[in-house]
C-alpha cells in the first residue's frame, strides 16, 4: 500500500516506519525538515506540492503536532493547539481535493482526553471526557480543550469517501532513545525511579508492537470509524509500573518524589507535572470488542521485552553497570 504519514519523524512515527516498511508498504513522510529520500516538505498549515502524495494514496496517518513534553506555558499550549488543529485541517483539505482520495485516514489523538480518575476505567462508550474534575489544577482543562479541538478538526473535514479514525493513544513504550520507556529506565538507573506524588495515579500505556499492529488492524477494518483507544487493556498505578522497572534493571530502591519535588523535577526537565500526576485509566473497549489480540497486554512482560531489547542494543548499559541484569519479571 501507499501510505502517507504527516509528522512521521517523531518516536511514534519511527515505530510505524519500522513496521510498515518491513511489511513492504511504500511510505511518504511529510516533515518540516526532510532528511531522507521518502521525506517531503510541508509546513503543516498550508496546501502545497506535498498534497500530490495524498492523491492516490491508500492510507493517511496524521501524527503531526507539537510535542507535549514541555512546560505548559500559555505560549506552548497555544502552539500545541495550533499545530494539531492546523495540520489536521490541511490534511483534510488535501484529501477533499484529491481525485483519488485515500480510503482511510488515521488521525492521532490522545488518551489524555479522558478525565483524571482513580475509579472506573475510561473506554470509548462509557468514558468520561475530562475538563470538569474538581480535584485537579484548573490548567489541566486546557489539555482537554486541545484534544477536543483536535478531534473536532477531524470531524469537520469534508471527506465523504474516506473513513476517519481518531486514535486516542496512550503512551507508546518503545526502545527508541528519548522515548517514554527510555526516560523512565534512565530515571531508574539513576536511582530516581520511585513513586511520584504517592504513585496512586494510573498510567495507560501500549507496547510499540501492539501500537503498530493496532494501526494495521484499523487500516483493514472498514467497520471501525470515530474514536478508538490505543492502550493496553491493563493500565496500572505509577508506583507499580516503576516497581517493575526497578526489578528489571536490578535496582532495589528508587527515590520517591512528592508533588512539590515533581514540580521541581518537571521544571528542570522543561516538562509539566500533568504528565506525571494525571491519573489516566484508559482501556481499549472497541479494539477488544472486535477481537484485536494484544501481544503484550500486561506491563511485566511488556517491560521485560523492552528492557531486554534496550540492553542488547546499548551494551554500554551493561558495561558501565556491572551489576545490571535484565531478567524475567
Amino acid at each position: 500500500m501507499k501510505i502517507v504519514i504527516p509528522g512521521g519523524t517523531g518516536h511514534v512515527g519511527a515505530v510505524l516506519e519500522r513496521r510498515l516498511t518491513a511489511a513492504g508498504h511504500r511510505l511518504t513522510v511529510l516533515t518540516r525538515r526532510p532528511s531522507r529520500p521518502h521525506h517531503r516538505h510541508w509546513d503543516g498549515r498550508t496546501l502545497g506540492p506535498w498534497a500530490e502524495a495524498v492523491d492516490g494514496a491508500d492510507v493517511v496517518i496524521n501524527l503531526a503536532g507539537r510535542s507535549v513534553s514541555c512546560r505548559y506555558t500559555p505560549e506552548h499550549l497555544a502552539e500545541m493547539r495550533r499545530s494539531r488543529v492546523d495540520a489536521t485541517r490541511v490534511v483534510g483539505e488535501a484529501i477533499a481535493a484529491a481525485a483519488e482520495p485515500p480510503r482511510v485516514w488515521l488521525q492521532a489523538s490522545t488518551a489524555t482526553i479522558y478525565a483524571h480518575t482513580h475509579g472506573r476505567a475510561n473506554d470509548e462508550a462509557t468514558g468520561v471526557i475530562g475538563g470538569g474534575e474538581p480535584d485537579v489544577p484548573a490548567y489541566w482543562a486546557e489539555s482537554i480543550d486541545i484534544a477536543l479541538a483536535w478531534e473536532r478538526a477531524l470531524d469537520e473535514a469534508d471527506t465523504p469517501h474516506t473513513r476517519k479514525v481518531a486514535m486516542r493513544s496512550a503512551m507508546t513504550m518503545s526502545v527508541d532513545r528519548g522515548s517514554v520507556f527510555d526516560v523512565l529506565s534512565r530515571m531508574v538507573l539513576l536511582g530516581l525511579g520511585g513513586a511520584v506524588g504517592g504513585g496512586r495515579q494510573f498510567v495507560s500505556w501500549i507496547h510499540e508492537e501492539d501500537f503498530a499492529r493496532a494501526v494495521e488492524f484499523l487500516i483493514e477494518r472498514d467497520d471501525l470509524a470515530g474514536p478508538v483507544n490505543l492502550a493496553s487493556p491493563h493500565p496500572l498505578r505509577q508506583k507499580d509500573l516503576m516497581r517493575v522497572l526497578r526489578r528489571l534493571w536490578g535496582r532495589r530502591f528508587g527515590l520517591p518524589a512528592t508533588k512539590w519535588m515533581a514540580e521541581i523535577g518537571a521544571f528542570a526537565l522543561r516538562s509539566d507535572t500533568e504528565l506525571l500526576l494525571k491519573s489516566r485509566r484508559v482501556t481499549p473497549g472497541r479494539l477488544e470488542a472486535v477481537g484485536f489480540d494484544f501481544v503484550h497486554p500486561a506491563w511485566e512482560a511488556a517491560a521485560d521485552d523492552l528492557a531486554r531489547r534496550t540492553a542488547a542494543d546499548r551494551k554500554w548499559l551493561l558495561a558501565r553497570r556491572p551489576g545490571l541484569r535484565v531478567r524475567s519479571a
